[in-house]
């Protein structure tokens, strides 16, 4: 009876939208499915690190919106054991949207740049115009790079010397540049053109020169390369433009700055699509695949790619290794969210309770 109480609260109060998913009325309610699990259906949770799971969320978990949250934050505040912490106020839910779960890598590359342009550094890393943010969507990325539209205008944060490297640059939405004189600037997300991103890896795929199988981060940069014409044009296929800003707020030996504005952690944080999981929620990771992954980590970070309740992308970290472990990541699996237990209970029918 107190579970329904709690459903029906929880629509009263529009909870629903806090966490992305419409437990009342609407198109979302009924095209996914949940499941509430206990925590001894998750495999291999008795043998995480349940403490640094915890210090990851601790990080974000004061900046959630909402007063069960607010409670649930107040209580870590207190220095409670982690894997009591989260066994005692949260609930392991899956979604279901219909989707195979897919997981994938990202990361914090490091390119070779300079503040002033040179015959080797001429590729221009972009602050976002003001008629970006209120255009949308505005030019695609071919206008963008051919119509001259940006010169001029104080807008280059950096020039570097390498357009492939530019082009995942923006698809991993920050990064740092090594300048020529010693120093580094580190960038991240500022906002995007509006187009939607459009995967140059399927459409290598689509025109029959590799197999899905053999397509990774380094598989397109090798094949951009050695076809300068054609690699140029692979890269126009994608309409979107992500734009940049300079951060320096960061320590250096801080990750970069996520979707909450946080510095996210190395092999904790996950990338999601907020529109299922709620941003700094935990989320309990069973990858399969070669490299098996059982891992509590925080949803920390979105990605114009992750889309479904069943996506996620894992931060491993900066650099060129963590770029070759993230870039032959895709692997099915699992993703289980932890809720409050409060909102877990209200994703069920009232029969369920």
């Amino acid at each position: 009876m107190v579970f329904g109480f709690y459903r029906r609260v929880a629509c009263a109060l529009r909870i629903s939208a806090m966490i992305g998913a419409s437990l009342c009325a609407g198109p979302l309610a009924s095209e996914v499915k949940y499941d509430v699990l206990s925590f001894d259906q998750l495999d291999g949770w008795e043998d995480d690190d349940h403490a640094a799971a915890f210090e990851t969320f601790l990080n974000t978990c004061k900046d959630m919106k909402g007063v069960d949250w607010k409670a649930v934050c107040a209580y870590a505040q207190s220095g409670p054991d982690p894997r009591e912490f989260f066994e005692l106020l949260f609930r392991p839910v899956v979604m279901d949207d219909g989707k195979e779960a897919l997981f994938t890598g990202y990361f914090e590359p490091e390119l070779e740049g300079s503040l002033t342009r040179t015959p080797r550094y001429r590729f221009p890393v972009y602050k976002m115009p003001p008629e970006a943010r209120q255009n949308r969507p505005w030019l695609t990325r071919r206008e963008i790079l051919e119509s001259g539209v940006m010169d001029g205008r104080g807008l280059v944060i950096a020039y570097v010397d390498d357009p492939v490297e530019l082009f995942f640059l923006q698809i991993q939405g920050s990064g740092r540049i090594r300048l020529s004189d010693g120093g580094t600037v580190r960038v991240g997300y500022r906002g995007s053109n509006g187009h939607n991103y459009r995967s140059i890896g399927q459409e290598l795929v689509r025109q029959g020169i590799y197999q899905p199988h053999q397509v990774s981060a380094e598989v397109i940069k090798n094949w951009v390369r050695r076809n300068p014409e054609p690699g140029q044009e692979l890269l126009y296929h994608n309409d979107s433009y992500v734009f940049f800003r300079e951060v320096t707020k960061v320590p250096s030996d801080k990750g970069p700055l996520g979707a909450m504005n946080r510095s996210i952690t190395t092999m904790r944080t996950v990338a999601i699509d907020p529109s299922f999981v709620r941003l700094g929620s935990p989320v309990w990771i069973e990858k399969d695949g070669k490299e098996p992954l059982r891992r509590l980590m925080v949803a920390q970070d979105t990605g114009s790619a992750i889309k479904g309740a069943q996506r996620a992308d894992v931060f491993f970290g900066t650099g060129d290794e963590a770029g070759r472990k993230a870039g032959t990541l895709r692997d099915p699996g699992r993703l289980v969210v932890l809720m409050p237990i409060q909102r877990a209970y209200a994703l069920l029918p009232e029969s369920a309770i």
